[in-house]
């Protein structure tokens, strides 16, 4: 980490979600390929329940690549954003997660998750899972 001591369980939390911020673009394809899926099902009129599967299905998908990408914002603030179990060390992480948050390496992951988050309440708001009588 450059250099910098910092403590194990702060170590174990960035190593976590460097390993998770790894995996983004295999979660944003998963969630690509549901919905892809999903419209199709839809296309062809399939039944209710199917699409209903197929819907949180790709839910499931949306907040699997919405964890990804705030795993990968968490890597690109640094590691001064983890508060370790010291609750001294509370404040300082808020202070350093702001500061970091305006940073612009940062900003494409703040957008991305920001995108993400309103595709999968999008998806909640418009999709309709029982036929109308």
């Amino acid at each position: 980490m450059l250099g910098r001591r910092v403590s194990k369980d702060v170590q174990e939390r960035y190593s976590a979600d460097q390993e998770l911020a790894a995996t983004y673009r295999d979660k944003l394809t998963a969630a690509a390929d549901a919905e892809q899926a999903l419209r199709q099902a839809q296309g062809e009129a399939r039944p209710d329940p199917e699409l209903r599967a197929l819907s949180l299905t790709l839910d499931q998908a949306f907040a699997d690549a919405i964890r990804a990408a705030e795993a990968s914002e968490r890597v690109a603030m640094g590691p001064k954003i983890y508060a370790s179990d010291d609750p001294r060390t509370g404040r300082t992480a808020a202070i350093a997660q702001r500061k970091a948050a305006a940073r612009w390496s940062v900003k494409p992951w703040t957008d991305e998750v920001d995108r993400l988050r309103t595709a999968r309440e999008a998806h909640k708001l418009s999709f309709r899972s029982v036929a109308r009588a």
